[in-house]
């Protein structure tokens, strides 16, 4: 037997990482617990075991009597003085067992007492490898499903992935490699549960930490952000120095490190915008393109009305409702969105407006700027690929053409 528990102790400790004399004191508890219900109820047994050679000895408790009634937890004095000569009556000596006679007694139910410490230990040593890991992202593969959770193995554990932690329309296979938030370690009568997530807020602020070196280092600093997990983020920075322009800090080059994380998130899109300590600025930024018109606000209800163009009200309220709500989070006010009552523009109206594009062109005046609009020529862009013959073709004269292609012209050399 001592061989047998030796083998476990290596293995353990090896393996498994837990402590040989953690192992060898449960080990001896079980074994003198299992002994003990063998042979006797009322008596009780000690149990050593030797941690270098995995010996096992055992002694099991006699009281000293002069009469003995019950020979499974007394002895006679006389006898009890061939174990230890100072016994006295009313005293207790601890008389050796036979090692081989223990374990027919206790083999097996030691043997299952023994598992039970194992897994607790297993237990306790996830919670000490993982209590300093939470709130950072972990990476693991894919396991198998169980009762609609996903099982995810860290390498040292399993952690869950539970329903209400995924992102909407994301889904993996066993053998998928995985990137996760560890969310919380929960306590439960199986031990504890590592409790992982793909939706929270935190995990897309943890991959921004991990992938801008200027949030790392607190050069640039997230002062809010709102997430519609699988939908959109919206995140709000500023930068602590001057020099540091905070959004194309989060951007990167090109877009590459907003690209990761967007990538990693399944093709998310994140919107990342200046912080403001003023709500109505910070409104203005996280609605672009839209902008908010006729804006009141109610500083006891902490409510902002506002209106926007009817083509923009869409753009502001966005897929059901999920671009207002991600914006009420981020200023942390309610939001009451209007549509700006428009008048009806006339045809006159659309021409001027077409003309004062047309009057941007210095050296054409009104008249064959307004004769220019009716042919379809509404800005200075609308000349590209155009030749005399073209403006020929819509009836002006071989002069006129020659002035009109001659401004033009100018107008690009100058702003180009």
């Amino acid at each position: 037997m001592s061989h047998e528990i030796l083998s476990v102790l290596e293995y353990m400790e090896k393996e498994k990482g837990i402590d040989r004399d953690d192992m060898i004191s449960a080990i001896s508890g079980a074994i003198a617990s299992a002994a003990q219900r063998g042979v006797g109820s009322a008596q009780e047994v000690r149990v050593e075991i030797d941690s270098k050679t995995g010996a096992l000895k055992a002694w099991n408790a006699l009281n000293v009597v002069d009469s003995v009634s019950d020979s499974s937890s007394e002895i006679h004095i006389e006898k009890a003085r061939q174990f230890s000569p100072e016994a006295e009556i009313g005293g207790v000596i601890e008389k050796e067992i036979d090692p081989a006679f223990l374990g027919r007694i206790a083999a097996q139910t030691a043997r299952q007492a023994i598992m039970q410490r194992i897994r607790q230990f297993e237990k306790d040593r996830i919670y000490d490898d993982y209590k300093d890991t939470v709130g950072d992202i972990v990476t693991g593969t894919v396991r198998r499903r169980d009762r609609g959770d996903l099982v995810i193995d860290l390498g040292k554990a399993e952690a869950i992935l539970p329903p209400r932690e995924r992102v909407p329309g994301e889904d993996y296979a066993p053998g998928e490699s995985i990137r996760c938030l560890l969310l919380k370690i929960e306590q439960t009568n199986r031990g504890p549960d590592i409790i992982l997530s793909r939706s929270n807020i935190n995990f897309v602020r943890r991959l921004f930490e991990l992938e801008v070196t200027e949030i790392a280092d607190g050069t640039v600093v997230i002062e809010a952000m709102a997430r519609e997990a699988g939908y959109r983020t919206k995140i709000a920075v500023q930068s602590a120095d001057p020099k540091v322009d905070p959004v194309g800090a989060c951007v990167g080059a090109r877009g590459a490190r907003v690209k990761t994380i967007v990538r990693e998130l399944g093709g998310e899109k994140i919107d990342i915008i200046r912080h403001h300590s003023d709500p109505l600025q910070l409104l203005e930024e996280a609605l672009k393109p839209a902008i908010p018109k006729n804006i009141k606000v109610n500083e006891m209800e902490r409510r902002i009305h506002f209106e926007v163009a009817e083509e923009d009200l869409s753009i502001a309220i966005g897929r059901r409702g999920f671009n207002a709500k991600l914006t009420s989070r981020l200023l942390g006010w309610k939001l009451d969105i209007g549509k700006v009552e428009q008048e009806a523009v006339g045809f006159d109206q659309k021409i001027a407006k077409a003309v004062e594009g047309i009057n941007m062109i210095p050296g054409i005046d009104p008249a064959l700027a307004e004769r220019l609009v009716t042919h379809g020529f509404t800005s200075p862009e609308a000349f590209e690929g155009v030749g005399a013959d073209d403006l020929s073709d819509a009836g002006f004269t071989a002069e006129e053409s020659e002035l009109i292609l001659g401004r033009v012209s100018a107008y690009f050399s100058q702003n180009s």
